[in-house]
């Protein structure tokens, strides 16, 4: 675990707007984002920026074997380690803005569930509109995103822009209780029912 936070830590200080975050999400904050993975059943989940893999584990631990799992990082170093580490995970590297077209190429016709660990309030305009465009058209009808916000950049300028791109991209949209055991704390968002 040291080892793996030595290395999170070291990728945010190369690019912080790419990773987001000093430290991998805890477990807590794992098991509350990965809340929508369905006990029963084959589903498609797809993982948006698995870091280091805590939401990759817990979504492996979800499904058990079942369904397929599609985890997109674009740091080739963080999708090295995960690769290893959760093998029961299909590890793409590209960007999460072509995730509709990686579906595609592995004969998938979209994803029931989709858990980002995206550093959202870290994209600029542009970037966070393509990527949650991306998320919307990937998602099956009765799908479910999942994400999380850090409690000290709720009131910051793209923070606010993302909570109102959720809003307009999902018929529903449903914050969580705030995860004080994680560094830094954070908020859940639960968002179902995609507006196309």
């Amino acid at each position: 675990m040291a080892n793996e936070s030595a290395i999170f830590f070291s990728q945010f200080l190369r690019a912080p707007a790419v990773t987001g975050a000093i430290a991998p999400s805890s477990r807590r904050l794992s098991s509350a984002v990965c809340v929508p993975v369905p006990e029963r059943g084959d589903p498609v989940v797809v993982e948006l920026g698995p870091g280091t893999g805590p939401f990759t584990g817990e979504i492996q631990r979800r499904l058990g074997g079942r369904g397929r799992h599609l985890a997109v990082e674009i740091n080739p170093q963080l999708a090295g380690l995960l690769g290893g580490a959760h093998p029961g995970a299909e590890i793409v590297v590209d960007s999460a803005a072509r995730l509709p077209a990686l579906l595609a190429e592995r004969g998938l016709a979209a994803a029931d569930v989709i858990v980002s660990g995206l550093p959202w309030a870290a994209f600029s305009y542009g970037h966070q509109s393509e990527v949650l465009r991306a998320v919307v058209q990937a998602l099956a009808p009765g799908g479910a995103f999942t994400t999380f916000s850090y409690v000290h950049a709720r009131a910051l300028p793209p923070a606010l822009r993302f909570r109102r791109r959720l809003s307009e991209s999902f018929e529903e949209v449903v914050p969580g209780r705030t995860v004080w055991r994680n560094l830094p704390p954070a908020f859940v968002y639960h968002a179902r029912r995609p507006r196309r």
